[in-house]
This record gives structure tokens, sequence and C-alpha cells, in this order.
């Protein structure tokens, strides 16, 4: 009794141009459970092989128009899940090795048997199962490991990302401890500075006051409560750079703050010949912090700014305020900051000026990280430099 096939609904494609034996084997089959077409020559194999992807193709070595060996190449090369079982009616070992070189997955000599036949067809059939499946498993690593990659590409990024993190957290760290030794420092040396000051400051003063005085001597008392305020001036500036504590804070507007900053130091952008470009929101709401701090921040900015541009330039500013963050740019035309010294010249006492403190940045940053925020600054593309202020939109209702 016939056997049913393990692989029952596989299609198979009979090509032969000797219709018994079309006939014969497409009765076998079709008891069997498998789906039969077949085919005279080997163009018809090729046009029913694109339409309907046998499973296996039964394919006669001697056909007209396109030879069994060529059509068996074709379909290794274009189909190559179609596997083919040749037949020939030559029995030579040099016909059956061209064959299998060819990629037929095996070979039966006319006259064949039924049972022979039906037993080729089924270790094929198992053959080509297995080997769909490992290529099936060979994708899925090939997918496996490219998702591999791509997590550990993910993960080096990310660690990456929080080594530096990391290395710029301890960064502020240790800047933190030297502003807080600093503030310390600074506030006995202010305190021990002042009170020869004062003195300084009270005998010029009953010196002035005399009447026996010549003009000459009159300006040279000028001068030295001059200088006396010059000191006083930069006593308050390193105390401002060591503070720590939070500041008062009360609701102001940021846009208002800036233009009246600006207006100050219009004279001396007008008698430097800057061109002055400002672009400042209107719909920022109000600020909730301390004014004076944020004033402190756009005088230093600005005076840098103007103090690089001696003989002209070009003065950008702008404030920006979107999705709860401000963005504040402060853009000049000088000759731009030193290569390596993008962070250091925030660092207390670090300046490139003759008569510089080394203070005004040093405020800049603190004041800023105060406040959640960043401050980075860089060469422009031209000339100049940049800086940036990037902190959230702290509102009156969000600070509580």
């Amino acid at each position: 009794m016939q056997q049913p096939t393990p692989f029952p609904g596989e299609k198979i494609l009979i090509v032969d141009d000797e219709k018994v034996i079309v006939e014969l084997a497409s009765l076998l089959l079709k008891k069997r459970g498998f789906e039969v077409f077949t085919a005279g020559d080997g163009k018809e194999c090729l046009d029913l092989v694109e339409q309907q992807r046998p499973a296996v193709v039964l394919l006669d070595y001697m056909m007209p128009v396109l030879n069994g060996l060529e059509t068996l190449r074709q379909i290794k090369q274009y189909y190559p899940d179609t596997y083919v079982i040749m037949f020939t009616g030559k029995g030579s070992e040099d016909t059956a090795v061209e064959i299998m070189k060819a990629g037929a997955a095996d070979y039966l000599q006319k006259p064949f048997a039924k049972n022979s036949l039906q037993e080729r067809i089924d270790s094929v059939l198992s053959r080509r199962q297995l080997d769909l499946q490992n290529q099936a498993l060979l994708r899925e690593r090939e997918t496996l490991q490219r998702e591999i990659r791509k997590w550990n590409s993910e993960l080096e990024l990310r660690v990456k990302q929080k080594s530096l993190e990391l290395e710029q957290a301890q960064k502020e760290i240790i800047q933190a401890e030297k502003l807080a030794t600093l503030g310390h420092v600074i506030a006995g040396m202010a305190h021990d500075i002042r009170n020869p000051l004062n003195s300084i400051n009270l005998y010029a003063e009953l010196l002035k006051s005399g009447d026996s005085l010549t003009g000459e001597q009159a300006e040279f008392i000028d001068k030295i409560a001059d200088e006396v305020e010059h000191i006083e001036t930069i006593l308050r500036k390193m105390l401002d750079s060591g503070v720590t504590q939070q500041p008062l804070r009360e609701p102001f507007s940021l846009p208002q703050l800036l233009r009246s900053v600006l207006h100050d130091y219009q004279p001396r952008i007008s008698s430097q010949k800057i061109s002055l470009l400002a672009q400042i929101t209107d719909s920022c709401p109000l600020f909730h912090g301390n004014q004076h701090e944020f004033e402190q921040v756009f005088v230093n900015l600005i005076s840098n700014a103007l103090f690089e541009m001696p003989d002209g330039g070009v003065l950008k500013v702008s404030l920006s305020a979107a999705d709860n963050r401000l963005r504040i740019v402060v853009q000049d035309s000088g000759k731009g900051i030193a290569q390596g010294f993008e962070q250091q010249i925030f660092e207390p006492f670090f300046t490139t000026k003759d008569k510089g403190t080394g203070f005004g940045l040093s405020v800049v940053r603190r004041v800023v990280r105060t406040y959640g925020g960043t401050v980075q600054a860089r060469n422009c593309q031209g000339l100049g430099a940049c800086f940036t202020i990037e902190m959230p939109l702290l509102t009156i209702s969000e600070s509580h």
C-alpha cells in the first residue's frame, strides 16, 4: 500500500518531454498528497518555478529548448530554496558528478522504481526542511548579533556619557570646595583689609579738609581716595565670588534688566564705535531670583565683550525663552578665547587682562549654577568669543 507523504501539500514540479513519465509520476505523487505541476521543457519549467516556487523539481537531463543542466543552474542561481532531483538516462559516473556539481540535490537513473522515487523525494524534502530551518536560525543569529552590536554601541556611548558626567560632577565638587574655602579666606581678608582702608580714607579726608593744601596736593588726596574705592570694589567682587548661600529671590523682568544694563553701557558702546545687535524676547515671564546677581552676570559678560573690542566691532546679545528654558547669548567680534582656556577662564583669580581681578566670570558661573543652569564659552566661527547661558525658567509659582 502506498504511504502518504510526511510533507503533504508541498509543491512538486515534474519536467520531462516524455509524457508517459510525466503522467505516471504525477499520478503517483498526487496520491501521496503532493500538489503537482508539470512542464515539457526547460523554459516552461523556469516560468512555473517563478510562478509557483515548488519545493522540489523533478528535472530530466535531456530536454528540448533548454537542456536540463542549464535549467538546473538557473534554478539554483535564482531560486535557491527550490531543490532539484535530476532524471538521467545516462548511467556514467561523469554525468552524475556533473549533475551534482551543478547543484542537484539528488539524481535518478531512468528507468526508476516507484519506491526509489518516493524515497528520494522524501529524503530531499527532509534535507530541504533542515536547510531552511538552519537558514532561519542563521538569519535569527545575525539579527541577534546586530542587535547585540547595537546594544553594545549604545552601552559604550552611555558609559562614555556617564563617565563624562561623573568627571564633570567631580570637577564641580572640587570647584565648590574651592569656592567654599575661598569664601572663608576672602571673608577674613576683607575684614582685615577694610580696617586699614577705613583709616587711610579717614586720614585722607582729614588732610583734604585742611586750608593749606596746594592744588596738586588736593589732587593727590583725591587719587588716594579713588584707589581706596578701587580696593573696596575688588573686595566686594571677591566676596561675591565666594558666596554660596541661597540668595533672596523676588520676581523681576530679565528682559527689562538686560535692556537697562545695555542702556547704561550705551555711551561706551558708541564711543568705541561698536554695532549692537540685540534680540530680547518680550514674552519671557517674570523670573523669580535675585535681580542684583543677574545684573552682575550681564555687566560682567558685556564689559568683557566691550574690553575685547577697543577699536570697534559687533556686540550680539540675545535672550529667549522656550519650553520653560532660558537662553542668554553674549557674543563679541574680538580676538576670541585662547585655545584650551574655555573652562579655565571661569576659575577665580584667572584673568588675561593686565589689570583684571579674575572674578567676573567666576561670579557668572556661580550665579548661573545657583539657579540650576550652565554657562559655556567658545570661539565663534568667525572672530570673537561667544558665551551661552541655559537654565530653567523659574517663575514665581515654580519656586515654592
